[in-house]
């Protein structure tokens, strides 16, 4: 439950307001709440509420959230079993288990009661329907019939955000997942206490995983958009093949993650766009939390400096926020496009480096335990060498199902 946030008297004009409740706008809202800004916190759905995500937080998520936060973890993954299309199965030990498996529903009610005690007021169950600029002020309209006003507006309502529209954020990549939350029994949650699997799939940048949590896995696909019907065969077949088709699923869902294009804009005028809004995930693992957890609290404090800000300042504030935004995750973002491309052309060469090259899985356990980043790991010499070839390797093409 979220602790009492409604102030004895509404601002006239709130300093910052946050739209979307998910770990960047949580984050985004606590930031500014906590740098002395009236911050409001508006989240459409009730909170708690269930949300897509594998629920995987990879050591850069962990490092980036509140300390003491309390937080539920349900299992971590201390081995990685990887397969090619479900052979050549190989599991490998993790130096260092860091990889912590939760559920998205309490990490984000979590974050929310985080900013509520920092002082931003919360308001849940309330959609934004229109936002427009004049001068130093931005009016947002919901769908209780509110018009509120801010000096700023920070825009993390997800990966189909009306701020990103309002923004104008364009994607390089848009892919599709379908992810179902299966309850297990105990002989199968023995089976995959500790361990998470990865899956190189048989459409192109396609991949499958496993999450345990307990008595239930978090299972699903993804691969790009565009062909829906050969990626719900492939759950389907993957699913069968880890035992998980036969119980009913708990949720059984599907999203949009999308990847920004380096040149899109992160903020038009005196909003701000953070997270999966601004498009902010990982090109080849889909990974979206941590550049949540970052950009969200990049975004809490320009919004915090925009409060202040003279108008003629404001496109100053805003541009900062961009090249921070660009300097941190955008080399982040280039490095995992990279990676992907070689990922999409030849998943096998992929495959046998990680498990049969102990150079390259001790880079990726370094990565997850946050020891190390994408960036760092493709300028070795081996990856780049392998980035250079795959762009004269032919795109295999993908397996029927």
């Amino acid at each position: 439950m979220l602790p009492p946030s409604t102030p004895a008297r509404a601002p006239a004009v709130w300093d910052v307001i946050v739209v979307g409740a998910g770990p960047a706008g949580a984050t985004a809202a606590r930031v500014a709440a906590e740098n002395g800004c009236e911050t409001l916190l508006l989240e459409r759905a009730a909170i708690p509420r269930y949300k897509t995500c594998g629920g995987g937080l990879i050591g850069a998520s962990l490092a980036a959230l509140p300390p003491g936060l309390p937080l539920n973890v349900h299992d971590t993954a201390g081995q990685f079993t990887f397969t090619l299309n479900g052979r050549r199965e190989r599991t490998l030990d993790s130096s260092s288990p860091t990889c912590a498996m939760v559920y998205r529903s309490e990490l984000d009610a979590a974050l929310t009661e985080a900013a509520a005690v920092s002082g931003a007021e919360v308001r849940d169950s309330t959609t934004l329907t229109t936002l427009e600029q004049q001068g130093a002020t931005v009016t947002v309209k919901t769908n209780r019939g509110d018009t509120l006003r801010a000096r700023a507006v920070v825009g993390a309502d997800g990966s189909a955000s009306r701020v990103s529209r309002y923004v104008g954020v364009q994607c390089a990549q848009v892919d599709l997942a379908l992810e179902a939350e299966v309850p297990v029994d105990g002989r199968t949650a023995d089976r995959w206490r500790g361990r998470a699997l990865m899956e190189w799939g048989p459409l192109p940048g396609s991949f499958g995983w496993v999450f345990p949590k307990g008595d239930v896995c978090t299972a699903g696909v993804v691969a790009a958009r565009g062909n829906p019907a050969a990626l719900r065969a492939y759950k389907e077949d993957f699913l069968e093949r880890q035992g998980l088709l036969g119980p009913r699923p708990l949720h059984d869902t599907g999203h949009l993650t999308r990847c920004r294009r380096p040149d899109s804009p992160l903020a038009r005028g005196r909003v701000l766009v953070a997270g999966d809004a601004a498009a902010l995930v990982d090109h080849w693992s889909r990974e979206g939390i941590s550049y949540a957890l970052r950009s969200g609290d990049l975004a809490g404090r320009a919004a915090a400096h925009l409060v202040t800000a003279a108008e003629e300042k404001a496109s100053a504030v805003a541009g900062h926020y961009g090249r921070q935004v660009d300097d941190i995750l955008g080399g982040e973002m280039r490095a995992s496009r990279s990676l992907m491309n070689l990922f999409a052309r030849n998943p096998g060469l992929v495959h046998t480096a990680l498990t049969r090259l102990p150079p390259a899985w001790r880079h990726l356990d370094a990565y997850l335990a946050g020891r190390t980043s994408v960036a760092e790991i493709m300028a070795t010499p081996f990856a780049r060498t392998a980035a250079a070839l795959a762009t004269r390797l032919p795109l295999k093409p993908a397996r029927t199902l």
